[in-house]
Formats: structure tokens, sequence, C-alpha cells
């Protein structure tokens, strides 16, 4: 086995720099240092294929893959060759370009039960653009919004429904309520407690578990029924769980649908798309009703990332990519619950969700989530080279990655146990990375102490000091 990873000084000397610089350290809290180890790479320098470098020269084979925004590999040839070709023309104009159109022709001839289509840059504004549509339409105020489904927009009427809801009005945040995954019930409370006022409902397909009992069919029902419209939330499950999206492979059609992050290969392009009678709202040739300000954004059609998108969306349709998702993701699945059974963790260790797009749960000695035992995975997967929040993999992960990513994975579940059995804290270098949604910072190790105490705290670990690996904490 190759030595483990442990030099991160370059990533330590940059975090004190980003730390005072941007507020949290990144620019998008999933990546930001709370989520990952103290033992980590802090910063990434490029990346090729299923494979990351980071500023200290470490490698690894990476899933997640931009937080699912790479579905085909990182700098995948192609799609650079394509965005080349049209920067050399320019990226953005005062009028449309041609390729706008191209592009939105073939999102369409690819998600067949939509209309129409506008494009922007991330999913925030598409699904909030699909909020403001929907109230538009209905003339009401109320929102509702999947509880078991972690992420919808950074704009007030989701995050006004997280316990990181500081800043937003009451009034605002009184306005989105919650139901819950495959309990059509919970949907029904919420149309009877508010009869009349419920605009839209929105949820993603799947989050992993096959919706039951039709209930995505039962849902639109029951939204048509009581004058509301249904909204598909696909920034995840959009080339990922079919190439038509996860619409398509559960047979569905929403009023309204959003995707994202996959469509572009990491590049930033979203969609809100939807039926005619609601996406005109926003367009200059209806008269019958108010214009809705839909989506407006300077960079919203930069051309190059028009290219990258009709690249992804061909390669999508031309190559068995979907099917490439789900046959290795479907292998890490079965080697990481033999890995785990043969450790006799199986019931503290637990890798699940649609093959395509695998996540895991850890669970401590009394089977109780434990954010703690999360971080030492993680640690111990990044000094074996794989860096893995999830395991969602790409187009370009093959055999070879599969295979080293199993033995990194039996190296960290072998500690996993011990941890178990011994206590996480004799591990676990420093403090476990802690939720996204927090009403309060509960970190107690400062910015500036992090680049200090690493170089100790991971000789003192390769040492087995564990009286020393919690002074992070």
């Amino acid at each position: 086995m190759t030595s483990l990873i442990s030099n991160f000084e370059n990533s330590n000397e940059l975090r004190q720099r980003a730390r005072r610089l941007i507020p949290g350290g990144a620019h998008t809290y999933a990546k930001g240092d709370d989520q990952y180890p103290v033992l980590s790479p802090g910063f990434i320098a490029r990346g090729r294929g299923a494979y990351v470098f980071d500023v200290d020269g470490n490698k690894y084979i990476e899933f997640g893959m931009g937080n699912r925004a790479v579905s085909l590999g990182h700098a995948y040839p192609k799609i650079l060759r394509a965005v080349e070709r049209e920067l050399k023309n320019g990226a953005n104009f005062t009028r449309p370009a041609v390729i706008e159109l191209d592009c939105a022709s073939i999102f369409l001839e690819t998600i067949q039960a939509a209309e129409m289509v506008k494009f922007c840059k991330d999913g925030s504004h598409a699904t909030s653009g699909a909020i403001r549509l929907a109230r538009a339409v209905t003339g009401r105020d109320l929102v509702a919004r999947c509880a078991d489904h972690p992420f919808f927009s950074t704009d007030d009427w989701f995050i006004g429904s997280t316990p990181m809801n500081a800043g937003i009005p009451k009034a605002v945040r009184d306005m989105t309520l919650s139901f819950h995954y495959n309990e059509i019930d919970s949907a029904k409370a919420l149309f009877e407690q508010h009869p009349g006022k419920i605009a839209a409902v929105i949820l993603e397909p799947s989050k992993g578990e096959a919706p039951k009992d039709n209930f995505l069919h039962r849902l639109r029902d029951l939204c048509h029924a009581h004058g509301a419209l249904f909204i598909l939330d696909e920034m995840i499950t959009g080339f990922r769980w079919h190439l038509n999206g996860a619409q398509a492979l559960y047979d569905i059609q929403p009023d309204l649908s959003c995707f994202g992050k996959a469509m572009g290969n990491g590049f930033a392009i979203s969609a809100l798309a939807g039926k005619r009678e609601f996406m005109e709202l926003g367009g200059i040739d209806q008269r019958e009703k108010p214009r809705v300000f839909l989506l407006s954004t300077t960079h919203g059609a930069e051309t190059h990332a028009m290219a990258a998108a009709i690249a992804t969306m061909k390669i999508y349709r031309e190559e068995p990519v979907i099917q490439h998702l789900y046959e290795k993701g479907e292998a890490l699945r079965k080697g990481i619950s033999q890995i785990a059974a043969s450790h006799g963790i199986s019931n503290h260790f637990s890798v699940f969700g649609l093959a395509s797009n695998l996540v895991y749960a850890t669970f401590d000695e009394d089977g109780r989530p434990s954010q703690a035992l999360r971080t030492l995975f993680l640690q111990e997967l990044i000094k074996r080279g794989v860096l893995a929040p999830s395991f969602v993999v790409s187009y370009t992960h093959g055999d070879p990655e599969i295979a080293k990513t199993l033995d990194a994975v039996d190296g960290a579940l072998c500690v996993y146990r011990k941890a178990l059995e011994n206590g996480v804290s004799n591990y676990l270098v420093g403090r476990p990375s802690d939720v996204v949604f927090r009403a309060t910072n509960r970190m107690t190790t400062q910015p500036d102490a992090v680049p200090a105490l690493v170089p100790e705290l991971s000789r003192r670990v390769k040492r087995r000091e564990p009286s020393l690996a919690t002074a992070g904490r």
C-alpha cells in the first residue's frame, strides 16, 4: 500500500487567508472547512477525469464531483473543445446569440414534458423563478416544500424554513410550509389547513428512494384539485436518473421543473422549464395577464456555458453515460456493503440511494447518527487518496478507480470499527464536521489555530497518541 497522505501545508496557509477574506472561507457552504476534517485538502489546484490534485500536490479519486455538477469528468476533452470554439466568438452580447436558441432546442428535445425553457446560472434562480411564477399564476402566497429534501434555493422563501434563518422576516418564513416525501396525507393536511392559499408544491422527484403508491402522481393530482402548481426540482436527478429526467423515469409531467448541475458538466448553467401556458407569462407576447419578471440575468446566456450544455446533452444522447453511472455506482454499493459486513459494522455504516447518486450514513455504537464518525471516515479516505463526501460517480470513474476506492474504504472502515470500540476521539484529529443548516456555529477551533495545530496533530496521530487527538475540538 502507498504511504498515507499527511501533507496539507499549502492548504493550511491558504485557509488562513480565505477565512479572513471570504465569509466561511468558501463561496459554497458545502465546500467550507466545517464540512471536512481538519486533515483534508483545503484547496484544489486542478482536476482531470475522476481525479483532482490539491495545492500540496496530493492526488485523489474524487466523488461528489463538484457537488454533482460534473457528470462526465473534470476537464472532459469534448466539453473543453466545444467551450474553446465558442469563446473565440465572445461570451456575452447586448442581443441574444444564436446558440441560445440551439441550446433551448436540444434541451426541449431532451426534457420532452416541457414546452418552453429559460436559462440562468444556478439552481437557486431557477427554483425561485418557478415559485414567483406559481404565485403569479395562482394569486396565492404560500408554498409547500418537501421537508425530506435538503436544499432548494438561497432565497428567503426556502432559507427561512431552515434553522439558518437569521435576517429573514417572520412574515416570509411563515409563507413556506413543509410536507414529507411518500406521505400523501402530510400534503393533504396542508391543503386542508390552508384552503385556497397554497400556490405551489415543490420537491425533488426522488432523493434516492422510489415514489411509493403513485406518490408523485397523487401529489400532482392533489395540487391540481386545489388549484396549485406542481414543481419538480431536478437539479440532482436531471441527467443522472434518466436521460430525459427523473420525470421520464417515473412517468410524471410537472407544471414546472428546474434543472442544472450535471447539465453543463461543471459550467454554470441551469434551466426553468415548463408548460407554455405558465412560462409565457414571463414573455412579451401574451396580453391577457400581468407580466411576470421571470428570470433575467446578465450572465444567464453566456455562450460558452451554452456550448458546454449542448455538448454535454449530446454526449448523454449518443453515449451510455447513464448506464455507466448506474453500473459503477452499483459496483461501489455492492463492494462497500461487503466490506462493512466483513468488519461487522453493517449496523453502523451504510451506503444508500440510487446507484448513480450514492451517499452514506454513519452511526455510533448506540445506533445514533454520528457526525464525528462521518468526519473520521472522510479523514481516513482522504489519507488513502479518496475525496468522497458522497459516492457520486462520473462517466470517467472506471474499474481501476472503483477497485482503488474499495481498497481505501476497507482501510477506512478498519479504523472506523476501532473507533466504535475505543472511542472516536482516539482516532479523529480535531473537531468533527458540522451540518450546513445550523442556527449558530459550534466549532471551537479558531481559524488561525487550525494551520498551526494540524502538523502536530498529524504527527501525534501517526504515533497513535490518542490523548492529543482531540486537541482541536
